[in-house]
Formats: C-alpha cells, sequence, structure tokens
C-alpha cells in the first residue's frame, strides 16, 4: 500500500499567521507518505543565515523534493514541489496557459515526476490552476492534453493532483473527471469532504484524479487539531495500490463522468 499527499502550504503560513515550515512538516510526517505533491511553496531563507525554507522541510522529512517556481522576488521564490521517499525523476516542469492581457505576476505551473515504486514506474502531476474559470479551464484542457497527461510517456499508472481551485461542479473538474477517476469517490466516510477552508471547510478544490490501474483504498481531508492551524486548506490524502499487469494508455473508467 502506497501513500499519495496534496496539500496547499499557503506559504507556510498557518490560520494563527505564524509562519512555520516545521510546523507544516510535521502535519506531513503524521500522514507518513510515500508522495507529497505541494502548492504555494514559499522557498527561500526567512532571514539571513537560516537554510532554504523547502529544502528544510524535505531534509525534515527524509524526502526528494523537485520544485518549480511561479513566483520569484527579490531572492524568494514560491511555487510547486514534489516530494518522494522512492527513487524519483523530474520528467518536465512548464507554465501553463494564460489568457490573462498582461505578463502574470503568478506563473500558473504544473509538475510531472516519475517514481519508481514497487518495480513499477508512477507518472505523478501536480499543479495548482487560476482562480479564474476561463483561465482555469484552459489549463485544465492542457493537463489534460498530449504536452502532459495524454502524452504518450505519460502511461498509465499515473496520477493528477493539486489545488485546482475547481469544485466539482465546474468545468475543469468534470474535464479532468472525465479522463481520470476522482480517488475521493472512495471515501471511506461516504462522501466527499471539503478541503477549504480549514475555518469552516464548504469547498472541494483539492483533488487526486488516478488511473485506471490504481486500486484507491481511501481518500480523505486529514483533519487534525494541527493540520486546522497549519494552512487555509486540510491536506487530502489517498491510500492506493498499483494493480500488477502491463502498463497502458489510461483511460477513464465510467464512474469518473459521473463524479459527485
Amino acid at each position: 500500500m502506497l501513500r499519495i499527499l496534496t496539500y496547499n502550504v499557503h506559504r507556510w503560513l498557518g490560520t494563527d499567521r505564524k509562519i512555520a515550515p516545521e510546523r507544516t512538516a510535521d502535519v506531513i510526517a503524521s500522514c507518513e507518505p510515500d508522495i507529497v505533491a505541494l502548492q504555494e511553496v514559499r522557498a527561500g531563507r526567512l532571514s539571513k543565515g537560516q537554510a532554504d525554507q523547502a529544502v528544510m522541510v524535505a531534509n525534515r522529512l527524509g524526502m526528494d523534493l523537485h520544485f518549480q517556481p511561479t513566483i520569484r522576488v527579490l531572492g524568494e521564490q514560491y511555487g510547486i514541489a514534489i516530494l518522494t521517499r522512492h527513487p524519483s525523476r523530474l520528467v518536465r516542469s512548464d507554465r501553463l496557459p494564460s489568457i490573462s492581457p498582461g505578463p502574470a505576476f503568478e506563473k500558473r505551473s504544473a509538475l510531472w515526476v516519475t517514481v519508481e515504486v514497487g518495480g513499477q514506474t508512477l507518472n505523478v502531476v501536480n499543479a495548482h490552476l487560476s482562480l479564474r474559470s476561463r483561465e482555469r479551464l484552459a489549463q485544465a484542457t492542457a493537463l489534460c492534453g498530449e504536452e502532459w497527461i495524454s502524452h504518450r510517456e505519460c502511461l498509465d499508472p499515473a496520477i493528477l493532483l493539486g489545488d485546482f481551485n475547481a469544485p466539482p461542479r465546474s468545468r475543469s473538474y468534470r474535464l479532468m473527471a472525465s479522463q481520470l477517476l476522482d480517488a475521493q469517490l472512495w471515501n471511506p466516510s461516504g462522501e466527499p469532504q471539503p478541503t477549504f477552508h480549514t475555518r469552516a471547510p464548504i469547498l472541494r478544490l483539492d483533488h487526486i484524479f488516478v488511473s485506471r490501474s490504481i486500486d484507491v483504498l481511501s481518500a480523505a481531508p486529514v483533519r487534525t487539531k494541527l493540520s486546522k492551524v497549519a494552512s487555509d486548506h486540510f491536506p487530502l490524502m489517498a491510500r492506493f495500490q498499483i494493480a500488477r499487469g502491463e502498463p497502458d494508455a489510461h483511460e477513464a473508467p465510467p464512474e469518473a463522468a459521473t463524479a459527485k
């Protein structure tokens, strides 16, 4: 069994207004994940002489770090990351489409890493999509296209996850759910659960989508006393195993088209 986690860490800034990357690392460590996808990752040093924040979190977890910046400001960087305790390789990190009339301050991006687990290659794509619906749909379309999830080398088993800012009724969500299966359909508590805001969770914006050879055992937000204060999003974790057999181009099962 493997565990994968997606978590918008809100620049390590908690609801108590404290910047505490160590606390975020403790939330992640409590889940004992094999692979972690992070959004709103703040990299760089809080003050002179301190360690890089993203590297410090990875080292505290004993995981390898792949980082894609989306903002660069005065020597600091901010973006998305994938951490893993298994051998991994960066395949692609690139910007997603923007329909803004001028240069975008935050360059929405995706990060694709392969992870070797149990003799199999797992494709993992992490993304953080726009708050604007038209731009978000363009980005979701790109993620489902031949440069990312439908790329000839992005074979099953594959996982697309992140903060998509896309509730289940949105066109962006429905597009991704037509290609892959929403892991929260296997929530052991029944209905899929919201991930945002930690003070009053009402929106399901963070998602884990999986290809057909991945057997999801459970998927749900991680709600603890610590995770409630560490960020404005709850981490979303899925427990899964990979079916044995020949990898193939992934195809969403019928349930994905009717995801809740």
